[in-house]
């Protein structure tokens, strides 16, 4: 590994700091190194705060060293004037010489505007280290950006027999399939992503709240597909712990593929991640449309014997870890 590639993969530790809290806005992080010693770091504020390259600036107190320093950021430095000053324009101001960049930020606002800026005041830049690693890093980002739509994460958790739910039930509750750790973790990853989205079924079958509570963090915007507005204001999902967009017969046609139309309804809505958490019927929608980036599928120890079958999908296996009596298979699309 080059030193180039140690620190950028410093710079991508660190960014992680900012997960569910910089969106919109990328989850960048910086370095700055002197003599080949790191001497200041920084990661993007809540959104409307610093982006990563200034909190690093501002962290070295002995200024001077800056002129005979590398920066290091996992995302091209912004070019453009927004909810703060390019962070371009800040590194030429304090004389930085030498830029190393990830990946480039494909933004129209700036896609190459801020290298530009930058070589064009003297800086050397170099470009493209662990460029596949940073842009899997800023998945959520470019997936907003490019495809003009959220980064799309599917959910659920089945049987050993492959059910994920079972056909009756006395209570209107949820039936666990896996264990409190699991459950656990999937609080952690509603804090992580900008909404979550269930349809009618879930919501009259279980009454979930869909918030975090078992997890420190913001609780994501509630999506719920709810055709014919049947759903009333008693059920959890529409009380005040967090904002609820309700999709019905007269925001999309459910008469046309209805996937790719709320994509395009929660990408106007400034949203660039979300997860699909049931129930199965929601979860094929999106999978017979081919529109979804990963797929988290937790398998329980439980047998129903019988029930509603868990969604059909192929994809690749990138990961399997065990919790505790629960598997967890993470997938990307193929």
């Amino acid at each position: 590994m080059t030193s180039h590639e140690t620190y950028i993969k410093r710079c991508l530790q660190i960014a992680k700091n900012g997960l569910g809290i910089t969106r919109p806005n990328p989850m960048v992080g910086a370095v700055i190194v002197y003599n080949d010693q790191i001497i200041a770091e920084g990661f993007t504020s809540a959104y409307g705060g610093n982006h990563a390259e200034v909190n690093a600036i501002n962290a070295e107190k002995d200024q001077s060293l800056l002129a005979e320093s590398t920066i290091y950021v996992t995302l091209e430095p912004c070019s453009h004037y927004g909810k703060t000053p390019p962070c371009s324009d800040l590194i030429v101001r304090n004389n930085i010489p030498n830029v190393v960049i990830g990946c480039i930020d494909d933004n129209p606002e700036v896609a190459g505007k801020g290298i530009a800026k930058l070589r064009a005041s003297g800086c050397k830049v170099t470009v493209g280290v662990l460029k596949d690693e940073c842009k899997a890093h800023h998945k959520r980002f470019f997936t907003f950006h490019n495809k003009k739509r959220p980064y799309i994460i599917l959910k659920w958790a089945e049987t050993s027999d492959g059910f994920i739910a079972p056909l009756k039930k006395d209570e209107q509750k949820p039936v666990w399939i896996t264990n409190q750790y699991s459950r656990q973790l999937v609080h952690k990853w509603r804090a992580e992503e900008q909404a979550i989205l269930v349809g009618t079924n879930t919501v009259e079958a279980d009454n979930p709240s869909l918030t975090v509570r078992d997890w420190s963090g913001d609780n994501p915007i509630r999506v719920v597909l709810d055709r014919t507005s049947k759903l009333n204001s008693d059920y959890a999902i529409f009380n005040d712990d967090a904002k609820t967009i309700r999709i019905t017969s007269e925001t999309i046609d459910f008469k046309k593929p209805i996937a790719i139309q709320i994509a395009t309804l929660l990408h106007a809505d400034n949203i660039n991640s979300v997860i699909i958490e049931g129930g199965s019927q929601t979860l094929q929608t999106f999978i017979d449309e081919e529109l979804w980036d990963e797929a988290r599928v937790f398998i329980g120890k439980t047998e129903f014997k019988s029930g509603i079958n868990a969604p059909q999908f192929s994809g690749d296996l990138i990961s399997e870890t065990n919790i505790k009596n629960d598997t967890l298979k993470i997938y990307a699309k193929d």
